[in-house]
């Protein structure tokens, strides 16, 4: 079985198996992706360079995919794309392949993930708290495993806080780097494209293929260690039990790894926060979709979301004297913004105040939704990049914090969030694969897909005698090949719980990369291999499994 096909058919057993219904507004045909599966290996092996073949994709239903229907999370503004938005044609040129659109807060209004008819969207850890938007079945596709790439929209952070609550990683763009032809409005001069992925190498990889206009020189920047801005301790305002530690947890991190801190007053971005919604720039909303939303009220506003509907209605009336006077206060507070990190290569602050239930924001919908974006929504406003990753957990469940910095930075920003998460992998050439049976376990300890490869040309594989079957990897030297696996990449603790559940023949050492590197991965015992097949020859587990 090829590469592709078997990560197609374990995505769509991944889907069966999560059973989220909810996380999908549509998916692609099975018959029809494994077809254009089959067609990305047969270019590969051809010669294609192809950079993200095999990569599984999954596209926020306000973004055109074409053979399927747009509906920007309301059934009867759905309309049938000619082609696919310029952002999804990229990431297909490289060899992505679309799994299905997904699930958002209606015409990407909001920050929580229930503003949909097609249900709301759960937590990928906890299925009683929300997954955050409005880019939540996106968010949770990448964090339940079945896409290894999203794609969504980030207007007051929806590129952001859906990536914090799920554990996975949400780069926000700078406007302008990544087209947005194609894509539904919510406010069409702060709409940025974004990316979800499960690490950061992955993330930045496909935003690499998905930009399309050139970015401009930053300035010089002084030497030295990298210089992150923190707001005063009392400058975050009320959290969620355990997250000011968290938070204060992750800026010891970034300090531990050389950055420099400074201490900045955060008001001009919680000022300008509040402005988005509460201020005439939601005027924009209803310039984008506020025709089909009266319209569609008129005749009863089936399939519109009672809250989305409000919001966008309201904004009809705002008087264009009070856009000009919210448009000074902007000026001036961006002024101060900037000022403030002027000599800063980052601003570090948690994604989000708060992870709530689907019971409380069915209790104060608007509320809720307000102080989620307390850190997130005055970024476009400001015309600032920006990355969320995960820092940790509390409770057990993900603690995220995002890096901001000014208009392209997007680079200096992945760079510094690098500090976050030291790096640990394990490469895995049998069970543990993905869609395989111990797969789950790798998942349990936090672990992440960071790339499919193969061994340097010296294991040879067999096939074991246990239940559940298993292959055994053992370095031959000159006598060996290439085989496939996955690296996985986990939390220091997860190696170790990894090592202590290890049953014997299996042993964890240093497993030689065709890159050159070196991981620690699966090998085995050479006295298990006594009547084991060798099945070297099929250059990995699960091309044997196919035969």
């Amino acid at each position: 079985m090829s590469t592709t096909l078997a990560r197609v058919r374990a995505a769509h057993a991944r889907i069966e198996a999560v059973d989220r219904p909810e996380i999908w507004i549509g998916l692609r045909p099975p018959e029809a992706v494994e077809a254009e599966a089959r067609a990305l290996d047969a270019r590969v092996a051809a010669g294609e360079h192809l950079p993200l073949a095999g990569r599984l994709l999954a596209v926020k239903g306000n973004i055109d995919v074409a053979g399927m229907p747009t509906t920007a999370g309301c059934p009867a503004y759905a309309y049938e794309p000619e082609a696919d938005a310029p952002v999804v044609a990229r990431l297909r040129a490289a060899g992505a392949l679309v799994l299905g659109t997904t699930n958002l807060d209606q015409f990407a209004t909001g920050l929580v993930g229930t503003r949909s008819p097609y249900g709301a969207v759960r937590g990928a850890h906890d299925p009683r708290r929300i997954s955050g938007g409005s880019s939540s079945g996106s968010a949770v596709a990448v964090a339940l495993g079945i896409a290894d790439l999203a794609l969504g929209t980030d207007t007051a952070g929806s590129g952001r806080v859906p990536a914090a609550f799920n554990g996975i990683v949400g780069l926000k763009p700078t406007r302008g780097l990544v087209s947005t032809l194609g894509v539904v409005p919510a406010c069409a001069s702060l709409d940025c494209v974004t990316v979800f992925a499960r690490t950061l190498r992955e993330a930045e990889q496909a935003l690499a293929h998905m930009v399309s206009a050139p970015g401009r020189p930053l300035p010089a920047r002084a030497p030295g260690p990298w210089r992150i801005a923190v707001p005063a301790p009392d400058g975050l305002g009320e959290l969620d039990p355990g997250w000011a530690e968290a938070y204060e947890a992750a800026v010891r991190q970034v300090s531990a790894a050389g950055a420099e801190l400074r201490t900045i007053d955060l008001a001009p971005f919680t000022e300008a926060a509040a402005m988005l919604y509460e201020g005439a720039f939601v005027a924009e909303r209803y310039t984008a979709v506020g025709s089909f939303v009266d319209k569609s009220l008129a005749e009863g506003g089936e399939g519109l979301d009672p809250t989305v509907a409000d919001i966008i209605t309201r904004a009809r009336d705002i008087p264009a004297h009070r856009l000009h006077a919210d448009t000074d206060r902007l000026g001036a507070l961006r002024a101060r913004a900037l000022a403030a990190l002027a000599d800063a290569d980052a601003l570090l602050l948690p994604t989000a105040p708060g992870h709530p239930t689907l019971a409380e924001v069915a209790a104060d919908p608007l509320g809720a939704n307000a102080r989620l974006g307390r850190f997130t929504n005055s970024t476009n406003l400001f015309d600032l990049a920006a990355v969320a990753v995960p820092a940790g957990e509390v409770n057990g469940l993900p603690f995220g914090v995002m890096l901001i910095g000014p208009a392209f930075t997007d680079e200096r920003l992945a760079a510094v969030a690098g500090l976050l998460r030291p790096d640990t992998y394990v490469a895995v050439a049998g069970a543990h694969l993905t869609g395989q049976p111990l797969n789950p376990h790798l998942l349990a300890l936090g672990a992440v897909l960071d790339r499919t490869t193969t061994t340097a040309p010296v294991y040879r594989l067999h096939a074991l005698r246990t239940d559940p079957p298993k292959p055994g990897l053992v370095h031959a030297g000159g006598d060996g090949s290439a085989i496939e696996v996955e690296v996985w990449r986990l939390p220091a603790a997860g190696l170790g719980g990894l090592l202590a559940g290890l049953p014997r023949p299996m042993t964890l050492g240093s497993v030689a990369l065709a890159d050159g590197c070196s991981v620690p991965g699966f090998l085995c015992e050479p006295s298990a291999l006594v009547d084991a097949e060798d099945i070297t020859a099929y250059g990995g587990w699960r091309a044997y499994l196919a035969r």
